[in-house]
């Protein structure tokens, strides 16, 4: 922490001496201070990633070779791309919105029985699969009101009952479903507007290297949607429509710095975000809602501020020039402080926070002016900022990264390296020996082709001698290999899974690989996990939360939950698949078919081949016209029942007797128990029966 820094707990109880501005940079230096050491192991991680060595990297006289194999960014690559693979699988952002089982307030289903009352043939209001009117994505604007208002009028005087449809041709209605799928619908586009797939993969990727992944949002924004409109003198004119949106956005983890108190977001008191801001971009910020253009000016009037922290230079490469910084270093706090210093700070505090000690803001502070003061606009109030670790520390807010659990085999992997080059160039050069007393004095011992020495006249012996150095270069390589192994248990990212030839024994087949990939993707489920639990599900819940708080459309709102997906899509596989194919087989069988939910076995086998099922399974009323269309077509087999008496029914041979083709019992047809003919019945004719010829 910087000398003029004040410390957290004076700013907090000595409201006079100190001003919010320095009771935000007093906070962040607290929490620069607390992550110093975590600082030094993301470097020691981007090095490895990109292949650099340190400073803090001595080599002595005899290590020529400096070679660095980036064994580190191929498995961060290899985890990022699997991580990635898992989360849009479904080619859409993994959170999803259902209703809740038992929803509180609303019916989970009306219906109307047509049997019971004549009621006229209807359209769904909601619209389904199929029928055409199903909501598409970015199909917020018409209400569910104006899709109920033709439904409405249609069921006016039916007996409408809770509960399923209790016939088959009862129309049913789920209003908590609908609700479900209209809000997911809103959030998915909301998703979209941001390019939150985009900033979703940034974060996977520093969750991968760093350990952890940060996203921050949502918060409104104006956008800016362009429109051409015709005027009044029939010209056509720029109109520009703005539209208020929820807004995500990516945070890298070198400019968050959270409570250092805090395990996770849950328990921090206070995040802040450090900003590298332009002149232009400072300026800008005056166009946002509670920024003080005075402040801004001031702050701008005063120059730039922006000092490069310790670790920028270390990660910039060694022939990079250097040169000085114009921007602005600004702060932007997201957390509690004490109430009268945010009223001497000219916060206009509700009545309803007056007697509280504390309350949540948002502060920005550049240069020492306060750029924004409002309060936390979100109730329940949240920070909005969400971190996921790769590998959960319980110990700490940061999580462990794939770079740092293989940061010692990747020295040993250099080491031997190195070690194999400069004993591989030490061989490949013979070593010589030279007896200069046999030589004439005076003479350049330098060698090289052609090289002429002069011996001394009738001197004995030999006077150059040549050797060669020993190669153990293939010890040195093995010794690497082992290292690479050692990684891929680090790691859990198996080499194969990233291209590596060579492979043998399961491997080999294509069997065995499916297996081996099938175990590799474990490694990757606990990530995916933390995922859903840290970023995914709370990014859900405050998209929902905050269309609850800002949306006044209340067709969205029910008791309606969110649903992290990440997981889902990871179980969306081939063994998946094939068990629920064996479950529709099994239920084939007419003592089991009455049990088994076919419709929403097919929904799921949808998913889990990655396809929309709204788009490629009918629903009940569709299922039911196909198969009428297809029966009138002739695509569809008649009812087996139907056919028995006209195909399956033995056919009686003129002049009575029995039916041919089945005397034996090993026909089509069943033989069942015969009546026994009595005298008195008119088939008895007191002879012997009739059999066809060549029977006996």
């Amino acid at each position: 922490m910087a000398e003029e820094d004040i410390n957290l707990e004076e700013a907090l109880t000595d409201g006079e001496g100190h001003t919010l501005a320095s009771y935000v940079q007093s906070a962040y230096g607290r929490s620069e201070d607390a992550r110093y050491d975590q600082e030094r192991r993301w470097l020691t991680s981007y090095r490895n990633y990109r292949g650099l060595y340190g400073s803090d990297n001595q080599f002595t006289e005899s290590e020529k070779s400096q070679v660095f194999i980036k064994v580190t960014k191929t498995k961060v690559m290899a985890a990022y791309g699997q991580i990635t693979d898992v989360l849009f699988a479904g080619q859409r952002f993994p959170i999803g919105i259902s209703s809740t089982r038992e929803p509180e307030g609303v019916a989970e289903s009306v219906h109307f029985d047509p049997n019971e009352k004549s009621a006229p043939e209807m359209q769904s209001p909601y619209g389904f699969p199929g029928d055409g009117n199903e909501l598409q994505p970015g199909d917020t604007a018409k209400s569910l009101g104006d899709r109920i208002g033709e439904a409405a009028k249609m069921s006016e005087g039916l007996d409408l009952k809770e509960g399923p449809g209790l016939v088959p041709t009862a129309i049913t209605f789920h209003p908590a479903d609908i609700g479900a799928k209209k809000m997911e619908k809103r959030i998915l586009d909301q998703l979209e507007e941001s390019s939150a797939s985009k900033h979703l993969r940034s974060a996977a990727f520093e969750m991968a290297l760093f350990g952890t992944g940060v996203l921050k949002g949502p918060f409104a924004v104006d956008k800016e949607y362009p429109m051409w409109e015709e005027n009044e003198e029939g010209k056509v004119v720029y109109n520009p429509k703005m539209v208020t949106m929820p807004k995500l956005e990516f945070v890298s983890v070198w400019n968050f710095y959270p409570d250092p108190d805090a395990k996770n977001m849950e328990q921090a008191e206070y995040v802040v975000q450090r900003h590298k801001l332009s002149n232009s971009d400072l300026r800008g910020l005056k166009k946002r809602p509670f920024f003080d253009s005075e402040a801004i000016d001031e702050c701008i009037e005063m120059g730039t501020n922006y000092v490069r922290k310790w670790w920028e230079t270390q990660v910039e490469d060694e022939d990079s020039k250097s040169y000085s910084v114009d921007r602005f270093e600004v702060f932007e706090y997201w957390g509690n402080i004490d109430t009268e210093l945010a009223v001497d700070a000219g916060l206009d505090i509700p009545e309803e926070y007056e007697d509280l000690d504390t309350v949540q803001i948002n502060a920005w502070v550049g240069n020492g002016k306060i750029l924004r003061l409002a309060i936390n606009p979100f109730v329940p109030n949240r920070i909005p900022y969400f971190a996921a670790p790769y590998e959960l520390n319980p110990y700490s807010f940061y999580g462990v990264g794939l770079a740092e659990n293989m940061s010692d085999t990747q020295q040993l992997m250099n080491g031997f390296m190195r070690m194999a080059v400069d004993n591989a160039v030490l061989a490949g050069n013979l070593i010589f020996e030279i007896d200069e007393t046999n030589l004439v004095p005076g003479q350049d011992l330098e060698l090289y082709p052609g090289k002429i020495f002069r011996r001394q006249g009738g001197a004995p012996g030999q006077a150059l001698f040549a050797t060669s150095y020993p190669n153990v270069s293939n010890q040195n390589m093995q010794m690497f290999d082992k290292a690479r192994v050692l990684s891929d248990e680090a790691t859990g990212i198996p080499s194969f899974s990233h291209g590596q030839t060579g492979v043998i024994g399961t491997g080999r087949t294509a069997a065995g690989i499916s297996m081996l990939m099938g175990a590799a993707q474990l490694s990757i489920k606990s990530v995916i996990k933390n995922i859903d639990d840290y970023l995914l599900q709370p990014l859900g819940e405050a998209f929902y939360a905050f269309n609850q708080q800002f949306d006044y459309d209340e067709e969205i709102k029910g008791d309606i939950e969110v649903k992290a997906r990440g997981t889902e899509s990871l179980m969306r596989n081939e063994v998946r698949s094939q068990r629920l194919i064996q479950l529709m087989q099994i239920g084939s069988s007419p003592t089991l078919a009455p049990f088994i939910k076919f419709p929403v076995i097919l929904r799921e086998i949808a998913h889990a081949f990655d396809l929309d099922a709204e788009k490629f399974v009918n629903d009940e009323r569709e299922a039911v016209r196909q198969a009428e269309v297809m029966k009138a077509a002739g695509m569809m087999p008649q009812d087996p029942a139907q056919q028995a008496p006209q195909e399956q029914q033995p056919k009686a041979p003129e002049g009575g007797g029995v039916p041919a083709g089945n005397v034996t019992g090993t026909g089509n047809a069943n033989i069942g128990p015969a009546t026994p003919v009595e005298p008195e019945m008119p088939e008895f004719s007191g002879q012997s029966p009739v059999f066809p010829e060549g029977v006996q």
